[in-house]
């Protein structure tokens, strides 16, 4: 470990003599994907119906971000594609994201502050989510490899997770209701970062090591950048969001949790009428 540590700084040596300038700056592309496992039951859904909403379902959770950064601070924002809205058929379903700003979402981060200002659009209203960083204890490991041009190094971090075994909801009303407590599971993030790129920074709320974190890996959760650009042509200013209502971490986190209960409560079936719902289980 000590020859690891001792290469990592040498390389930030040298990368730092070489981008010292107070204007330096960089726009990284990121794409993000989610693995699903979702099983429902079969005398509600056909298999069509299941094939569609597996698509629909791995479509929201495929997205490209941007993350415009400095040595200070950086702005994280979806890049969406301005696809015309298709109306649902009528018999075919939707799947609904509470708190998915379609886009709108605009992540700042302060490294030198340690402080980020998450702006949400949460089913029509802005929140700004304003708090500080979470330590993350981050191991550096030995390993490397090259993403593109960059060596990166491995690092890694445990934390704990609140999971549901065999989680499901049914939305059908003669269900019977059970209280599923989740439990804690350990869980190991891998990131992956390049010290030739200076900047403790890295997607959503990844940051904390020495040098721009390019790919990792924490749980189903995988996001692997797939462009970067160092000092652009058409400079990108990183400004601080300021709309929305002002709350901290812990209070969004309350009112998201009452929003689904909401959200599932709208969508369940009026009672006696059984049959009208779908029951999904999603594993893991």
């Amino acid at each position: 470990m000590t020859t690891v540590i001792r290469i990592i700084v040498l390389a930030l040596t040298v990368v730092f003599s070489s981008v010292n300038a107070q204007d330096f700056q960089g726009v990284a592309t990121y794409k993000t994907q989610r693995k699903i496992d979702i099983k429902m039951d079969s005398t509600q859904m056909n298999s069509e119906m299941h094939t569609k909403m597996m698509e629909m379902m791995k479509k929201q959770f495929q997205k490209t971000f941007q993350l415009t950064f400095n040595k200070e601070a950086s702005l994280y924002k979806e890049d969406v594609a301005l696809d015309k809205p298709q109306a649902a058929m009528r018999g075919e379903f939707q799947i609904v994201m509470v708190g998915n700003g379609g886009g709108s979402d605009v992540l700042y981060k302060n490294t030198k502050d340690n402080r980020y200002a998450d702006q949400k659009d949460t089913m029509g209203k802005i929140f700004l989510v304003k708090d500080e960083f979470k330590k993350i204890d981050w191991k550096l490991e030995a390993e490397t490899k090259y993403i593109g041009e960059y060596q990166c190094y491995k690092a890694t971090y445990t934390k704990q997770v609140e999971v549901f075994n065999n989680t499901g909801f049914s939305m059908d009303s003669d269900d019977k209701k059970e209280d599923k407590k989740p439990v804690m599971e350990e869980r190991t993030v891998t990131a992956w970062y390049t010290p030739q790129i200076p900047v403790n920074n890295g997607p959503a709320m990844y940051q904390g090591l020495p040098g721009l974190i390019l790919e990792v890996h924490d749980g189903k959760l995988t996001i692997i950048c797939s462009k970067i650009v160092l000092n652009p042509e058409d400079r990108v200013k990183i400004e601080e969001p300021i709309k929305g209502k002002e709350v901290n971490q812990e209070k969004y986190d309350e009112i998201m949790d009452k929003k689904n209960k909401e959200m599932m409560e709208r969508y369940a079936p009026r009672k006696g009428r059984k049959g009208e719902g779908i029951s999904i289980t999603i594993g893991g």
